[in-house]
């Protein structure tokens, strides 16, 4: 590989994970203050969170993830449910961060990869993260147990971060040369 190319890579990779990050932070925004209001509207009014006492959400995946990673780490302790939370934004952005950066290495190499301003990846990271990867590895229910219409909100989560990490992105490696 020539020393062009290396660089090109290099500053695919940068605008990548500056893509990413910033996408995992929008598609945090949007699952907050958007995300509700889309579930309500494809599933009705029954999306609230039964069964948590004192209105507690249960640990999403993220939260489980970093709680997997502490007691790898630390021989077997585990997180306080406010740990959790702390951690699990840690991890989101963390792979956020890596599949920006993945993302940005291939739209290097394969500018095809950028079809659909990003919606490709996105449709991608859903299926293989939140389809396949999350219930695989215990840190979520199977996907066929959920109703398809629960699915929407997260769909559309992963649209809104392969378009952002695709703004983000192309904006960077514009500004890189």
């Amino acid at each position: 590989m020539s020393e062009r190319s290396e660089t090109h890579l290099a500053r695919g990779i940068v605008a990548g994970i500056a893509g990413g990050l910033v996408a995992s932070w929008v598609m945090n925004e949007f699952m907050s203050n958007l995300g509700p209001r889309l579930q309500k509207a494809v599933q009705g009014e029954s999306t609230s969170c039964q069964g948590q006492p004192d209105g507690e959400k249960p640990d999403d995946a993220t939260m489980k993830t970093a709680d997997v990673v502490v007691s790898i780490i630390t021989g077997g302790r585990h997180l306080s449910h406010e740990q959790k939370e702390k951690g699990g934004p840690i991890v989101h952005y963390a792979f956020g961060a890596m599949m920006g950066a993945v993302y940005g290495a291939i739209a290097e190499e394969l500018p095809i990869a950028t079809a659909g301003f990003g919606t490709a990846v996105g449709a991608a990271l859903f299926a293989g993260a939140d389809l396949i990867a999350v219930p695989a590895l215990n840190l979520s229910q199977s996907s066929g147990e959920e109703s398809l219409s629960s699915l929407a909100t997260p769909f559309a989560a992963h649209m809104v971060y392969g378009t952002a990490t695709e703004t983000v992105r192309g904006l960077i490696r514009a500004l890189l040369g």
